[in-house]
């Protein structure tokens, strides 16, 4: 049995399909890359395998977590499957941290709701959480999320992701929202604690050569529906569909620009 199992997913908003006829797996351990453009649905997909879809949204076809249907539960049935089984990570830590609650009381929280620590064994596991993150430093648990810096936010965003020693790690585009730097950094600490805590990794993004390093497998998605899927590098190394193809090739010439100092303006403007 695959960790999580989506079979037929259609998501419809005011009677529009915004997820048409979804289907994969992802198994234990296993690390699963979902791309595509902005609306192409990967987000409200990931938001679907959680039983989290919003107001106005309607899930049909089949969700299972861990052996659990998700489609048509309760939410008091999946809230415990939320954190132990499944974590979110989102794009933007800012918004989905409480901007009123310390950084070191957030991650706190599952612990204690999903572990039952308390006392000085929850607070020594926070800060055990935060040196996992690198951010060693005690004073990180005293902060706001205001007055911390992206990268830092992102960090405290993934130790929570990670209090309830969850399964499944579903990365909703985990680095959009940072500069290059900051994001390799996330990146990279991302791909340890996956490895080292043997996570399975849902990883949502619109840039290839992100979910390429990420990922060993690809389900691409465009308008709603999964157009492609297949092992990473038979995606890139022979696409089938003409969107796939496209991805592909446009993100050649990135790298191909990128390579070429004269296409970035490294050789004569670079003594700025």
């Amino acid at each position: 049995m695959s960790l999580l199992e989506i079979a037929g997913l259609t998501v419809t908003a005011g009677g529009r399909r915004v997820v048409d006829d979804v289907s994969f797996t992802v198994a234990a351990g296993e690390r699963v890359g979902i791309i595509g453009e902005s609306g192409s649905g990967k987000s409200v997909t990931s938001l679907a395998a959680t039983g989290l879809l919003g107001a106005g949204l309607s899930a049909s076809g089949s969700v299972r977590l861990d052996g659990t249907e998700v489609i048509g539960a309760a939410d008091r049935a999946l809230r415990p499957l939320r954190g132990p089984v499944a974590a979110l990570l989102f794009q933007e830590p800012l918004t989905a941290l409480d901007p009123l609650m310390r950084v070191g009381r957030q991650i706190a929280e599952p612990m204690r709701r999903h572990l039952g620590l308390r006392g000085q064994e929850l607070q020594d596991a926070v800060h055990t959480a935060l040196a996992d993150v690198s951010l060693p430093d005690e004073r990180i648990a005293r902060a706001y999320p205001h007055e911390l810096s992206g990268g830092q936010r992102q960090r405290v965003a993934t130790a929570i992701a990670l209090a309830g020693h969850p399964k499944l790690l579903i990365a909703d585009e985990p680095t959009t929202a940072l500069d290059v730097t900051v994001q390799d950094e996330i990146l990279t600490l991302l791909d340890r604690l996956v490895a080292e805590r043997d996570m399975a990794l849902l990883f949502i993004s619109h840039d290839l050569a992100v979910v390429a390093r990420m990922t060993d497998r690809v389900v691409v998605m465009q308008r709603g529906r999964a157009v492609e899927q297949g092992e990473i590098s038979q995606i890139i190394s022979a696409p089938q569909g003409p969107y796939t193809t496209a991805l592909v090739a446009s993100a050649r010439a990135l790298d191909a620009a990128l390579d070429d100092p004269a296409a970035s303006g490294g050789s004569e403007g670079s003594g700025r």
